[in-house]
């Protein structure tokens, strides 16, 4: 029989990610494959002596995060499938590195890690770009449905002025032309919204992909569209956020759609002049958001079960904006896959503001702990 070790060493040898194995008990890496050379630029029988290095090129942002895990994996309580972390170049540049991780158990008292690690870089620059282009299209959809359907719905009640008006003429060919003009506004009316209601319903039925994310700075770029629309919506925009950056775990396309969608609410109900704030701020254990407007609020009688499906507290927007009374509970069913909770305050006549929470991400606190 062929002995299988010489195949199975040829193959690591000719992968592409760095393969490893480390010895927590010596403290130093065993083995190592020829792509650590190729990848991270260093040589593989000097391995245990440019570690410390190594780690010096850490993010600082990453730095918390990576050394959570590193405690969490000797000990066999590493729940992560995957660890994406970035390194610093002498050049300022980041590389961004994925380790699939791996421990083997050998004894009560021993055990080896290993696993692989590979570049992702290109990945992640492609990643975020579209999640950048998402948001911003997300936005933008509802910055247009909301500026779209106003020329119509004026069109449509000036036609229905016209056919009370000329009633009394009783000419059918002018009173068929006037409900032309009524039925073509409706549906031109449902059918933007129906465009950006089923976008939000789409995302909303594809599975979760969680990842860490810097919540700050992906709120920041949406609220850069919502911010040069102000002359269009004749609404104000402001976030208030930390300087710095807050890590959470998430499906940031539908989370960051949860609060396009909050926004988009928050449009329909504020009159011209009105003022929207998007609010982020980290607490005890949790990220907490906020959506406020000054706008018209929600009557006591319909605040009961708006986060039900087909709620009856749904009501057509301050320009006639239709609803389809799902919006609420997608944002409550999305929000709890994530394991937080949604929540609001509204009085009418001042508006209303929309609470979320989520569980902060821990690992990228020292000694996991919480902040204070």
């Amino acid at each position: 029989m062929l002995d299988p070790v010489p195949f199975f060493q040829d193959l690591v040898e000719d992968l592409h990610q760095v393969f490893f194995v480390y010895d927590p008990a010596a403290n130093e890496v065993v083995f190592v494959n020829a792509a650590y050379e190729r990848l991270l630029g260093g040589h593989r029988e000097q391995v245990n002596q440019e570690l410390p290095q190594l780690m010096a090129r850490l993010h600082p942002d990453d730095l918390p995060y990576v050394a959570n895990c590193w405690r969490r994996w000797q000990r066999g309580r590493l729940e992560e499938k995957e660890i994406e972390f970035r390194l610093l170049n002498s050049d300022g540049t980041e590389q961004w590195f994925c380790l699939t991780p791996h421990c083997q158990q050998a004894s009560a008292e021993q055990s080896l890690l290993g696993g692989f690690l590979d570049e992702v870089t290109g990945q992640k620059e492609y990643m975020t770009n579209v999640d950048k282009f998402n948001a911003k299209k997300n936005a933008t959809l509802e910055i247009l449905s909301h500026d779209l359907a106003g020329p119509f719905i004026m069109l449509q009640q000036l036609s229905e002025y016209m056919g009370e008006q000329i009633g009394s003429l009783q000419n059918e060919h002018l009173n068929e032309m006037i409900r032309i003009m009524q039925t073509t506004c409706k549906e031109s009316i449902d059918l933007i919204r129906d465009f950006v209601d089923q976008e939000f319903l789409d995302s909303a039925n594809v599975e979760l992909k969680m990842e860490r994310v810097d919540i700050v700075a992906r709120m920041r770029q949406m609220m850069e569209s919502y911010k040069q629309s102000e002359g269009v919506v004749s609404k104000r925009f402001q976030l208030i956020a930390p300087q710095q950056s807050v890590y959470v775990s998430l499906d940031v396309n539908k989370f960051m759609q949860v609060l396009n969608n909050l926004l988009s609410n928050a449009l329909k109900f504020t009159p011209d002049g009105g003022h929207i704030i998007l609010t982020v701020a980290e607490q005890a254990g949790c990220v907490r958001f906020s959506v406020a407007d000054d706008g018209i609020g929600i009557p006591r009688n319909l605040q009961e079960g708006l986060f039900e499906r087909f709620t009856k507290a749904r009501r057509p927007g301050l320009r006639g904006e239709k609803t389809t009374g799902l919006g609420m509970s997608i944002i409550k069913t999305i929000v709890g896959l994530h394991k937080g909770h949604v929540w609001f305050e509204s009085e009418e006549g001042k508006g209303s503001t929309f609470y979320l929470e989520l569980p902060l991400d821990l690992a990228s606190r020292p000694n996991g702990q919480l902040k204070h």
